[in-house]
């Protein structure tokens, strides 16, 4: 296409907007054509009859669920980030008005989370609008269409981003310097400190250079590029194949479960840098990876093209692994109902796999920090509480439906966890990720569990919610406020038990002692 001329555009924005919501629909429903192959290797390489194996076919059958539905394939629907490529003409203000009623609308209609929170006094604004959100970015380019690209990148997985500034030391790998290796280093160790904690298995974009901010920007830049593409930099198309070939190796897997699969991506940009400052910036995203883009008419306001679905579409139809894996599994299945006795709790042990039937009630960060300084709204006694903010749609007679329903991060509730658990009596917890030495203390002194849920399966545990039977404390809004769930075949394994034993430990263990067979020197 060619340029029409550096004139104002006359753009159907009516039609823009339509085509903005259309793009925010897909990204948040339908994994792109790249991830979902990628996802398809990933599964094809690990053992059958597995926890690692258990969760990826939980992942694929959650994929297809948000498919049919048109749901959210995870209920942490992350930030919305776009960026923008216009023709010189085009009224960027008018776009960034059109997206905004785009998101709003898409937020009413249950496609989104209300993810925007007030950074000085907590308040949902109920819309994903507010203070700097959503994110775009516009440039301007020669060409005579507009480009828009869309990440929805939940909070899980950014809570694992990180930067290196160099030189420096790392754990399992010793200093890292200055050069291409230094920087293998730090590409690796930051596969290794997110665990599972991010979602695994994932991908990573990875920013050299920079300064502190522009080196994220950067990185996060990297997750706009095909899973499938070729760096044109030699060097840094060595680095990226290194990279996912050896993360592999860390034996971190799904979920953080262990196994064959832990990174499915890795790509890696460079921009100059000054001579006092040497950053290495890494955006970890999970497997739920949801990035698209489309091409608009800068007259008609209509999508002409979409980016990222090319080639074979994968619907991921049960195969004879799905079959094993689910015969294996249900074989062992415990069945708990709440209220749960400290016997049954300590009758449990780190790989059992549970379903839950009865009551759950939901608490993240602020119904935490409630709870460590006032009374429960009901009897915890016993009860099971589930990490997550859900997505929710009020019917036309009031009554609450949900439509996304998967784990949240866990490690951020820490210092609560388990004076808590201790202070209601509460002897089962959900979430994914795991938790640290607090809590795995005080499920040994209270007899208590932490149970891990598929990250990301936002759909999956939907459809095992029977029914909404009350909310409370609905000030904090609708991801944090505590539901009551009734719940049939809710699925989760242990991770951390009643005896001072934990997977997560354990893996963060194995994975480190696997990553310092990757200390000497690769590159030059």
């Amino acid at each position: 296409m060619g340029n029409k001329g550096k004139g104002a555009l006359e753009l159907n924005i009516e039609k823009f907007q339509e085509s903005m919501y259309e793009l925010i629909v897909e990204t948040s429903t339908k994994l792109p054509k790249d991830v979902r192959r990628a996802v398809l290797a990933a599964k094809e390489k690990e053992n059958a009859g597995t926890r690692a194996a258990m969760s990826l076919s939980t992942i694929t059958e959650n994929i297809k669920m948000a498919d049919e539905q048109v749901s959210p394939i995870c209920q942490d629907t992350g930030l919305p980030t776009f960026k923008i490529k216009t023709p010189i003409g085009v009224n960027q203000l008018e776009l960034k008005d059109a997206i905004r009623n785009a998101i709003v609308l898409a937020t009413k209609r249950g496609k989104l989370r209300p993810n925007s929170v007030d950074s000085l006094t907590g308040e949902n604004s109920g819309d994903n609008l507010g203070a700097g959100l959503p994110v775009i970015k516009f440039d301007q380019w020669e060409k005579d269409y507009i480009d828009v690209r869309l990440i929805l990148k939940g909070g899980g997985c950014e809570n694992k981003n990180i930067q290196y500034s160099l030189p420096c030391e790392l754990e399992g790998l010793g200093r890292a310097g200055r050069d291409l290796d230094g920087i293998r280093k730090c590409i690796m160790h930051s596969v290794y400190q997110a665990q599972g904690q991010g979602c695994s298995a994932g991908f990573i974009g990875v920013g050299i250079g920079g300064d502190r901010s522009s080196g994220y920007d950067l990185a996060k830049e990297q997750l706009f590029r095909s899973v499938e593409d070729v760096n044109p930099n030699e060097d840094l198309r060595k680095l990226e194949e290194y990279v996912l070939e050896n993360a592999n190796k860390l034996g971190i897997g799904t979920m953080g479960f262990g196994g064959e699969a832990t990174l499915l991506g890795c790509k890696i940009g460079v921009m100059n840098r000054i001579p006092a400052s040497f950053y290495v910036s890494v955006a970890y995203n999970c497997w739920a990876f949801r990035r698209l883009g489309v091409s608009v008419d800068a007259e008609s306001g209509e999508i002409k093209e979409w980016a990222y679905q090319d080639g074979e579409f994968i619907d991921f139809k049960e195969n004879e692994a799905d079959k094993e894996t689910a015969a294996a599994t249900s074989a062992d299945v415990i069945t708990l109902e709440a209220p749960i006795t400290e016997e049954k709790i300590r009758s449990l042990k780190v790989g059992d796999v549970v379903q839950i039937n009865g009551l759950m009630y939901t608490g993240r960060d602020a119904i935490h920090k409630y709870l460590s300084d006032h009374d429960a709204p009901v009897d915890l006694n016993g009860q099971v509480i589930y990490h997550c903010g859900p997505v929710m749609l009020k019917d036309e007679k009031g009554e609450w439906h949900v439509k996304a329903a998967g784990p949240t991060t866990s490690i951020r509730e820490e210092p609560y966890q388990g004076d808590i658990m201790k202070k209601f009596g509460i002897r089962a917890v959900i979430g994914k990720g795991g938790m640290g030495p607090k809590t795995l203390a005080a499920l040994k002194e209270h007899g208590g569990v932490y149970l891990n849920a598929i990250g990301g399966a936002a759909q999956y545990y939907a459809d095992c919610i029977k029914g909404v039977e009350g909310v409370d404390l609905m000030q904090f809004g609708i991801p944090e406020a505590m539901w009551h769930l009734r719940v049939e075949g809710f699925t989760a394994v242990v991770t951390m038990d009643s005896h001072g034993n934990s997977l997560h430990a354990d893996v963060d263990k194995s994975s480190l002692e696997k990553l310092a067979q990757f200390k000497e020197k690769v590159f030059k």
